[in-house]
């Protein structure tokens, strides 16, 4: 088994953990992620000798910068975004870049799913507009409204589902 191929079986394990724990528990444990970062350094020094650490980071800073955001307006819980971090110290920055985008093409279809088996597309459509409303409003030119109440979430959705999915769809086309 080649090196590279070690370190991708590596991360579809450690994204299926995540995936299992955030399915059963939406919780993702740090001490999984540190495992992982801990085991992606590694094998990075290991294959990448010269430009190990700058692979490593380049990809964790590409997946934790992408997901930020969707955390900062708690559209995400903070595990996520550790567990896209850990995903890219695996992958490197463009595999993690692939890996995002199709994690939010599958995130938005799991959302979808839920969404319509819960039947709250009302709330859903709600919660959207409150939070779109004052980028609009400013875009506008007027000043923002005062902020209204909190609306409740719609629901709880585990995204480290979507994460390893985009993982493997992005990593397993390697192999087809």
């Amino acid at each position: 088994m080649s090196a590279s191929v070690l370190r991708e079986l590596l991360l579809l394990v450690f994204v299926t953990a995540a995936a299992v724990s955030d399915l059963m528990h939406r919780k993702i444990p740090n001490r999984l992620l540190l495992a992982g970062l801990l085991a992606a350094f590694c094998l990075q020094g290991w294959l990448a000798a010269p430009a190990w650490l700058l692979h490593s980071l380049g990809g964790m800073a590409t997946g934790f910068f992408l997901f930020l955001p969707l955390y900062l307006l708690r559209g995400m819980a903070a595990g996520d975004v550790k567990l896209i971090a850990m995903v890219g110290a695996f992958a490197g920055p463009w595999p993690t870049l692939l890996i995002c985008f199709a994690t939010f093409v599958l995130g938005g279809l799991m959302a979808l799913l839920i969404v319509t088996w819960q039947g709250s597309w009302r709330a859903c459509w709600r919660n959207l507009r409150q939070l779109l409303w004052p980028l609009m409003v400013r875009t506008a030119g007027m000043p923002p409204a005062p902020p209204s109440g909190q609306q409740a979430s719609v629901g709880n959705m585990p995204y480290g589902l979507a994460i390893a999915l985009g993982s493997l769809l992005i990593q397993g086309r390697n192999y087809c």
